[in-house]
């Protein structure tokens, strides 16, 4: 095959060759700027020997780009019917390792330890739009050993992963704030994607962090019940949305953090709900953070 994957032509000839058809369910739109995909592997720092992991190789231009810098690559990819295709593509890549399965299904402290043993992980990916939050949470959710993050999402949901005020600023800012330390590093056009998408993305870098002493369910619970009526005071919404305590518990709680209860969420930063976290009555039950961060 002539020329590097990323190349129109070289992708146009794949899809006729495999007879491949891009899935849209699936959020397949393959990267063909090759600054673009170089900018990624520098922002992560992509060198001799790193161990890292892709979700969604795509037909392999952004893998082929890891493996060229010499590092040890484990992609995870959804679509079975890639794999005469990635076969072609990566297969010449001995250090490349692809695993056929949903990324929110695998065992993913398991999968890493088998290919990596105990190395610390980077991460990188172009997650598709419609699976990003989930995929986020699931990465963050727990110590995975992951060293950073470096991902591909749409521009409009990387604008809300990193507000620390106004419109874009909610649940899943916060969330991703207590979780890890999250910039956005590149803006990606439209034009830069086969097919290309509706809207223009952006790269972010995150550097996941854990306090074991942060009970992370309940400040989630805290912060999706703070959220929920953002038009009314924390006092209001967190009573009135379903957890398992008092409203005079909660006004305590704000009052002993020195928060005013009129206040609103968008008013307090991630540190002031690890605070209210602290003083708040330990909760057992109630609406949680199942769907946290939509």
């Amino acid at each position: 095959m002539d020329g590097r994957l990323y190349q129109p032509k070289t992708i146009h000839q794949l899809v006729e060759e495999f007879d491949f058809r891009f899935t849209k369910s699936l959020g397949q739109n393959f990267l063909i700027d090759g600054n673009v995909i170089r900018k990624i592997a520098d922002a992560a720092q992509v060198s001799q020997g790193d161990a890292v992991l892709e979700i969604g190789a795509g037909i392999g231009v952004l893998t082929e780009e890891m493996a060229l810098r010499g590092a040890q690559v484990l992609c995870v990819e959804i679509d079975e019917s890639l794999r005469p295709i990635l076969k072609k593509t990566l297969g010449h890549y001995p250090q490349v390792t692809i695993h056929y399965q949903d990324i929110l299904k695998v065992d993913l402290r398991a999968l890493l330890e088998e290919r990596f043993g105990q190395r610390p992980v980077k991460v990188v990916a172009n997650l598709p739009y419609y699976v990003t939050t989930p995929i986020l949470r699931f990465l963050l959710r727990e110590d995975y050993n992951i060293q950073s993050i470096h991902v591909m999402v749409q521009r409009e949901m990387a604008q809300r992963l990193v507000a620390t005020s106004g419109k874009d600023y909610g649940s899943i800012s916060v969330y991703m704030q207590l979780r890890g330390r999250i910039e956005k590093v590149l803006n990606v056009p439209a034009s830069c994607f086969m097919p290309a998408p509706r809207v223009d993305s952006a790269v972010l870098a995150i550097v996941p962090k854990f306090d074991p002493l942060l009970d992370y369910v309940q400040l989630e619970k805290i912060v999706r019940g703070a959220f929920s009526k953002r038009r009314k005071t924390l006092l209001n919404a967190l009573s009135t949305y379903g957890l398992p305590v008092e409203k005079s518990q909660i006004e305590a709680a704000l009052l002993k953090t020195g928060i005013d209860p009129k206040r609103r969420a968008e008013t307090l930063s991630p540190e002031d709900y690890i605070r209210l976290g602290a003083n708040f009555p330990k909760i057992s039950g109630g609406k949680g953070g199942e769907h946290f961060g939509e």
